[in-house]
């Protein structure tokens, strides 16, 4: 079995357990997803299963997408609605204008400084452990990029000022690594008043996107009818933007076996480029191979060189 699922992950679940579903559902051992979404939030969650995991490395770098809701006037431990309210803010008015502005500060490339309840390690353990025993670790500032910031409603309706309470849903594309509890907290420091998350949906991941998500629902039912091609995808579908190279089967069958092959024609000058057997699948990702003669090496393989390779 070879692809990838486009999850929608509940809320209330962590990612490691929907994963663990999945494996199940599919009797699959060689499972693993992209990018941990937090218990509480909900959305894409890209599944790679079979050999399709060992493109990780290119998942995992791919630009997310978030629709969040901030909170004002509330700032908690865990920087969302699920820890204790450390301090609150009752008495100010904040002209929407002056949020606008916030938010477009934090556009480009920031600093941000990982949450305690995120699995980043320090000292070689993971934050969120350290989180539980109720200790505060120092950690570093880390360089992400904020690309898109837009406010799609404020609540209550029609208020001329935000006050204590007030809510503000926005959409938010960022690079990997971003926290968006992190940012929502930095924007509330930033205008004074505090603010914590207290929703998120991840709208993408990579090529992902929420509109075509899968529940886990429905990936049962689509083992239990036998129609699981309604919900694996082929592993091409993670990488649309690296170039493509094929290959004539023979040609590709040496290269699945290891072995640098020469190329003559239609050679990207990308680092990557996803190898096909011609006219059909996907069966492993290249590069150029060293030497005087234009040619692919192998640089991950998914696909049994002893199997049929005629596309």
């Amino acid at each position: 079995m070879l692809g990838v699922i486009n999850l929608l992950k509940p809320p209330g679940m962590t990612s490691h357990d929907a994963v663990a579903v999945v494996r199940r559902l599919l009797g699959v051992r060689r499972i693993g997803h992209a990018g941990t979404l937090d218990p509480g939030a909900a959305g894409v969650l890209p599944v790679a299963v079979g050999r399709a995991t060992r493109l990780m490395r290119w998942l995992l770098q791919a630009d997310k997408a978030y629709r969040a809701e901030m909170t004002l006037g509330i700032e908690t431990d865990t920087l969302d609605a699920q820890g204790k309210t450390t301090a609150m803010n009752t008495d100010f008015r904040l002209a929407p204008a002056r949020l606008v502005d916030a938010m477009y500060m934090f556009l480009g490339h920031v600093m941000q400084v990982p949450p305690m309840v995120s699995s980043v390690k320090v000292g070689g353990e993971r934050l969120y452990r350290a989180a539980r025993r109720g200790e505060e670790v120092e950690r570093a500032a880390r360089a992400v990029r904020i690309d898109e910031i837009a406010i799609r409603k404020v609540w209550p309706d029609g208020a001329l000022d935000l006050e204590f309470g007030s809510r503000v849903l926005f959409d938010v594309t960022c690079s990997k690594g971003t926290y968006i509890r992190s940012l929502v907290a930095d924007i509330g420091k930033n205008v004074g008043c505090g603010a914590h998350l207290s929703f998120l949906v991840r709208t993408r991941s990579g090529p992902f996107v929420l509109e075509e998500s899968h529940t886990l629902e429905e990936i049962r039912d689509a083992v239990e009818e036998g129609a699981l091609d309604r919900v694996l995808l082929p592993p091409e579908t993670a990488l649309p933007r690296m170039p493509r190279v094929d290959l004539d089967p023979g040609t590709a069958r040496r290269l699945c076996h290891g072995n640098p092959v020469p190329v003559t024609e239609g050679l990207p000058d990308d680092e990557y480029f996803r190898v096909h057997v011609r006219g059909g699948r996907m069966v492993a990702v290249g590069q150029r191979a060293p030497g005087p003669r234009p040619g692919v090496r192998p640089v991950v393989v998914l696909v049994d060189p002893e199997e049929e390779l005629d596309g």
